[in-house]
């Protein structure tokens, strides 16, 4: 079936977007029709099936238009001219998903009073600092902009996590981040309705990446993880990517402040 074109013309920046979650909505949200400004620390994915090409590479070359640009996200002054760069090339920026975010405990998985303070601060700056970051600059170019064609100012999607509804084995910081992205995404739909901004989140099962090989190998084995899901098993990045594109579109026309799961009935039991 041929794409849609649900996001044609719409400038996306999707952070973390050198593997995982992030590049399958990169590519899925250039095909289609938008213009995607990848952002990461590097662009080369660290997972060995992902480093062959790049994410911004891999859009142009199948047709589609992706910048990438060098983020440490938990940096404002770097968030800000990552939302600069973007309305320098493309002129104006319609979507944010900020999506990069990292799980400590999955490699090394620790209860609450044996958390040390560095894998705390680290987990909030990575996951929870940069989706206030990326909110406060992206709804700033938002609001100073003309509106879209459809009538709207913008659409946000934060990647929260299950873990930010319910809460997982040996998993204090992470789950505390992922929920303060839930929380933060429902003021943000609140406080920016009025204005025609969309706020809305992503909340993933396990998910087949880098991280969940990790979480397989030192905190959760696989057989344990396959039962919990269902339908269908732990997912794939492209299952995330798919419900993306629809918060990205005009599609959620009378939708925001959702935090919806997509986790095979994971949060169903």
């Amino acid at each position: 079936m041929a794409p849609s074109l649900r996001l044609q013309d719409k400038v996306a920046i999707v952070t973390g977007s050198s593997s995982g979650l992030g590049r399958a909505i990169a590519v899925r949200y250039a095909q289609e029709g938008a213009k995607v400004v990848c952002a990461d620390l590097s662009p080369t994915a660290r997972s060995q099936e992902e480093a062959e090409i790049t994410t911004h590479e891999l859009i142009n070359k199948n047709g589609g238009s992706a910048m990438f640009v060098q983020t440490d996200v938990g940096d404002a002054t770097q968030m800000e001219n990552l939302i600069q760069a973007a309305v320098k090339a493309y002129t104006r920026l319609d979507i944010l998903v900020n999506n990069a975010g990292i799980s400590i405990e999955a490699r090394t998985p620790a209860v609450l009073h044996l958390t040390d303070e560095a894998t705390w601060d680290t987990t909030m700056r990575v996951n929870a600092k940069s989706v206030f970051l990326g909110c406060k600059y992206a709804l700033t170019q938002m609001l100073q902009q003309e509106p879209h064609p459809s009538g709207d100012r913008g659409w946000i999607i934060n990647i929260s996590s299950i873990m930010g509804m319910i809460v997982g084995p040996e998993n204090p910081s992470y789950c505390a981040s992922k929920g303060a992205v839930s929380q933060l995404t429902r003021q943000i739909a609140l406080d920016y309705a009025p204005h025609k901004i969309h706020a809305n989140a992503l909340c993933p099962g396990y998910t087949q990446t880098a991280i969940f090989k990790e979480t397989t190998t030192h905190l959760t084995p696989w057989e344990d993880l396959n039962r919990r899901h269902p339908l269908k098993g732990p997912g794939f990045p492209d299952d995330i990517a798919r419900m993306a594109v629809v918060f990205a579109s005009e599609d959620v026309n009378w939708v925001t402040g959702v935090c919806l799961p997509v986790d095979g009935g994971y949060t169903a039991r």
